[in-house]
């Protein structure tokens, strides 16, 4: 029923049972919320790493799924109101897994009138082929589709290539390298390729996820289901976001403070030699305000409630 209707429908109702014209327009009222934060989120992202330049062509990777359809629908709108001039040109990877819906990537971006292309490899087949079953297909599916997707970045002449991962798998990847690679990682907002040729942009990385399924819901996005890795129950990723997901709904505001200590490192603080000199530290005899208070007991805000009121 339109908004209209619904309206018009109300009038004609019993007094206890109608809805005032606010009640009727909340939908609205909260897409055009989403809508602006998510695009707030991105170009903020964009702006703090400098991600979008005058005169960039940029190849939006369009897997189907909805983060990145939410990329390239953010983008678009951003192409329009940003105060820098650049082309997007859409890319999906048909890797034949098998029942893929091949028309509707094509028929999707033929209606919005983007240009697009879309490159047909079938890496399905060597996946499965060198993979063990029950075995993750991920890590060779990544690096067969990741080269694929350089070669082809070239191939169209794109300054830039934006990949669709948001704020909560950069915060995944995090927890991923801590507990099973032992490493402080996760991903960049912005990286040099390994090849050295190419930049990746994540224009939503400040992006929460629940955001971009609701504005998936809200688009009506035509979306297609990853039947290989996607279909993995025990992923150790899948663990990773459980784990994200129950500590957010327990103490709602972690996750973006999470988030936020990627951006406030203190190398002083760790303990790997290769970022700090810990072996010349000598005392100057100088107070240091930001100094270690080594007998002190840690004192910490809630910055959890903060960031809530923020939204708010």
């Amino acid at each position: 029923m339109s908004t209209a209707a619904a309206a018009f429908e109300t009038m004609n109702a019993p007094p206890e049972t109608q809805l005032t014209a606010r009640q009727v327009d909340k939908p609205r009222r909260e897409a055009n919320k989403l809508a602006k934060r998510l695009r707030r989120d991105a170009g903020q992202a964009i702006v703090d790493f400098n991600m979008i330049e005058e005169g960039d062509r940029i190849m939006v990777c369009l897997s189907g799924g909805k983060d990145s359809f939410g990329m390239l629908d953010i983008l678009l709108y951003l192409r329009e109101h940003a105060p820098v001039n650049f082309e997007l040109i859409a890319v999906n990877l048909d890797q034949k897994q098998p029942g893929f819906p091949a028309d509707v990537l094509p028929d999707y971006l033929a209606r919005l009138g983007v240009p697009f292309h879309i490159e047909n490899q079938d890496t399905y087949s060597i996946v499965k082929r060198v993979v063990p079953e029950g075995k993750t297909t991920c890590a060779l599916c990544s690096r067969l589709r990741r080269g694929i997707l350089y070669r082809v970045a070239g191939e169209l002449g794109a300054t830039k290539i934006a990949l669709g991962h948001h704020r909560d798998d950069i915060l995944e990847t995090l927890f991923l390298n801590m507990f099973f690679g032992g490493k402080l990682k996760a991903m960049p907002p912005k990286l040099v390729t390994d090849d050295g040729r190419h930049i990746v942009i994540r224009p939503l990385a400040y992006c929460r996820e629940k955001d971009l399924a609701a504005w998936a819901e809200e688009r009506g996005f035509p979306i297609i289901p990853c039947d290989l890795c996607g279909s993995q129950e025990q992923l150790q990723r899948k663990q990773v976001k459980l784990m994200l997901g129950e500590w957010e709904k327990r103490f709602p505001g972690r996750i973006e403070t999470l988030f936020r200590s990627l951006q406030n490192v203190v190398p002083s603080h760790l303990a790997d030699t290769r970022l700090y000199d810990f072996a010349g530290l000598r005392p100057t005899g100088k107070p240091d305000p930001d100094g270690d208070r080594a007998f002190d007991p840690e004192e910490f805000k809630d910055t959890a409630s903060m960031i809530l009121m923020e939204r708010d």
